[in-house]
């Protein structure tokens, strides 16, 4: 018998988010939240969904992996010929979200991206396995293909051009989102949730509780 997805429901009891034992800074906060999700060993604790909006006004997401993080924002590496790339090249307000499920959390950030230096992307080109430089010139990401075939012919041709040493595509390469605003969500019993959001108030981050 298949299962009513309506009647789908669990109790939110692992832990709570209070002002007093939550960080000013958000970015303390998030740090701490993201090294306790990779202690606990879940399932890909790097995952964050990230939204951007065509110039339709249609948004779209989709998962990508946090690669960096600091005071100026959070930093994740891509094809800039995807379609996350145009609609950011078109738009560049977006907003990412870590689902952390087994610690009952959320965390949302928006705000504006630009692409990073260069040099930045440059070296975390250099850090990646082999196989990973040459599927960055192997896919036209978002782009329609006949089949796996292409990929498979795609990565054959640039292994054997670039051997050891591909170079990063001029196609690839980095983003920062600068925050502006960030909401931490702790599941609590009854629907009785713990939202803080924190928002930038000339300069400085204030901290505000929200109704779940």
């Amino acid at each position: 018998m298949s299962m009513n997805i309506a009647d789908l429901r669990k109790s939110y009891e692992k832990a709570e988010l209070s002002e007093d034992a939550s960080h000013a800074d958000p970015l303390r906060q998030f740090e701490q939240w993201l090294n306790e999700a990779i202690r606990a060993e879940l399932p890909e604790p790097n995952a964050m969904t990230l939204a951007t909006v065509g110039s339709d006004l249609r948004p779209s997401t989709r998962v990508v992996l946090i690669k960096g993080y600091d005071e100026r924002g959070i930093v994740w590496y891509t094809n800039y010929d995807s379609r996350k790339g145009r609609e950011l090249a078109g738009n560049p307000y977006a907003a990412l979200q870590f689902h952390w499920v087994e610690l009952e959390r959320v965390v949302r950030i928006e705000g504006v991206v630009e692409k990073v230096s260069p040099e930045e992307s440059d070296a975390y080109f250099a850090s990646r396995p082999l196989d990973h430089r040459i599927g960055a010139w192997a896919s036209p990401q978002s782009q329609v293909i006949d089949s796996r075939a292409v990929l498979v012919a795609n990565a054959a041709k640039y292994a054997a051009q670039f051997l050891l040493n591909p170079p990063r595509p001029p196609h690839w390469g980095g983003y920062r989102l600068k925050p502006d605003a960030w909401e931490f969500w702790q599941g609590r019993k009854s629907r009785l949730h713990d939202r803080l959001r924190y928002r930038l108030d000339n300069g400085r981050w204030v901290r505000e509780r929200l109704a779940p």
